[in-house]
This record gives C-alpha cells, structure tokens and sequence, in this order.
C-alpha cells in the first residue's frame, strides 16, 4: 500500500538545472544547475524549495512511489599529481 503522507527528498540538480522526483523531470532553469534541492512529494504536486525565498509547486503527473531519498553525491575529480 502507498504512502498518502507527504514524503520529503533531496535532489541535485542536473548541469542544465533539471531534477527527477518519482519518474517526472522537473525544470528550474541553468542557474539552479548542480544546487542540492529539497522536494516535499505529496499525492497530487510536488513542492521544491530551491532556496529560502524560492519554493515551487507542480501537479504531480505520475503516481510512482517514492524509491529514493537523497540526491546523487556531488562528484568531484580527482587530484593527479
């Protein structure tokens, strides 16, 4: 059985500034691109909060469970000496 409450997760934010939350892309725009995100997922929308200030809600257009959590980690490259 699916769980009606809200779900909080963290996404990041692709290098065009997209993130993914149960199966539906979500566009901020490229100056969102690589920021840590948090995304409350309810039965019906989805609400980011990109920042203090910037909170965004969408109609959630799929009925997919939650499978994921956290965000990807930030990768970062490696120092060659």
């Amino acid at each position: 059985m699916p769980v009606t409450s809200p779900v909080t997760v963290q996404r990041r934010a692709s290098n065009s500034g997209v993130i993914m939350v149960v199966g539906q892309k979500i566009a901020l725009g490229r100056i969102h691109a690589r920021k840590l995100v948090s995304a409350r997922v309810s039965p019906d929308t989805i609400t980011i909060e990109i920042g203090a200030d910037d909170i965004r809600t969408v109609r959630r257009t799929t009925d997919q469970p939650v499978r994921n959590l956290q965000a990807q980690r930030s990768r970062k490259t490696a120092n060659v000496s």
